[in-house]
């Protein structure tokens, strides 16, 4: 049974499987085995400077020549390069396909095409969506509320995505984002209108994600309601919604009646440190291996896939299984074979 949909045609991947820029998590490893199993994989660079990002690329383009793409956050609240001259360094490396969240991509639209890359927005309306249209985007990824890390939606996804499909018609492919892990769901996000899902927790997971061994563990032992949708993680990236794994943390600041940014309990505490650099307690700072502390008190992004997230694997047999699994749900719809 082929996979193949209009977003398979438009960038040139095997499989309708999009691995989410997962932030810090993303090496040219993962993004790479992404790829070179048919799949899209994606490199997150806003918290890079200009010459780590060209390294980045450059080192997933000697890993895969399959099409992979790079992810910039426009919210200048966390960039931390101009964006016009990150996204300049990200097309001189010769990056395939720019993703572009938290902003309006309509001024950047242009200089992508300019450089015959193709461009892609998130989105969290069917307004978002017609708008991002307009402005000339070759793809959108609607991404819902159950999603992991930063969202741009107050809407599930199995109500956003059929929305923004009836917004956009046939004008560009739709990729379904927020609680997608396994093959049946995204089956489902096809069915809802989807060319294409995208997936973020389960590829946290992964072997080559950058991410901490007690970070990790967390993902693999955690149920679908051991998540919280909230804006606690804010040192970095206020006032942004963020999806996380319960912790004491987040507990302690509920027991405390919730008081806001300033007021909350322990909030200049030093709970880890990366490179000697502090991290403090309400820091929306990743868990990667080089952090050492309490782990388990940071902010660990996670959708609520994550019930559905077992044991650590390689990312391409990730890939190979989620295919297996799709094609095994399509056939096992009523009056399919």
């Amino acid at each position: 049974m082929t996979l193949e949909t209009p977003l398979c045609d438009l960038l040139g991947i095997e499989y309708p499987i999009v691995q989410a820029p997962i932030g810090s998590a993303t090496t040219p490893e993962l993004a790479a085995a992404v790829s070179e199993a048919g799949g899209l994989g994606h490199l997150a660079v806003t918290w890079r400077d200009c010459e780590e990002t060209r390294r980045a690329i450059r080192e997933t383009r000697d890993l895969t020549d399959e099409p992979f793409a790079v992810n910039l956050a426009l919210d200048e609240a966390t960039t931390v390069v101009d964006t016009e001259a990150h996204l300049e360094a990200v097309l001189e490396a010769g990056a395939p396909i720019v993703t572009l969240s938290f902003g309006d991509a309509a001024p950047y639209v242009d200089r992508v095409h300019e450089a015959d890359a193709t461009v892609m927005q998130t989105v969290g309306s069917a307004e978002a969506a017609r708008e991002a249209v307009a402005a000339g985007v070759d793809v959108v990824v609607a991404q819902g509320l159950e999603a992991g890390g930063h969202l741009q939606s107050e809407v599930a996804t199995t109500a956003l995505v059929p929305r923004v499909a009836d917004a956009v018609g046939d004008a560009v492919p739709i990729v379904a984002a927020g609680g997608i892990a396994d093959g049946r769901g995204i089956a489902a996000a096809l069915a809802l209108g989807a060319a294409g899902a995208w997936l973020g927790t389960r590829f946290v997971a992964s072997e080559e994600a950058r991410v901490h061994d007690a970070y990790r563990r967390r993902l693999g032992e955690s149920d679908e309601t051991d998540t919280a949708h909230t804006t606690l993680f804010d040192k970095g990236w206020p006032g942004t919604p963020h999806r996380v794994l319960e912790n004491e943390t987040l507990e302690r600041w509920e027991r405390e009646g919730r008081p806001p940014s300033g007021h909350r309990p322990g909030e200049r505490d030093v709970v880890a440190t990366r490179d000697g650099d502090p991290i403090e307690r309400y820091d929306e700072a990743l868990a990667t291996p080089a952090v050492e502390g309490d782990i388990e008190s940071m902010a660990l992004f996670a959708g609520q896939s994550v019930g559905l997230v077992d044991e650590s694997r390689p990312a391409g047999a990730l890939v190979e299984e989620l295919v297996a699994e799709t094609r095994e749900a399509i056939s096992g719809l009523p009056g399919r074979s």
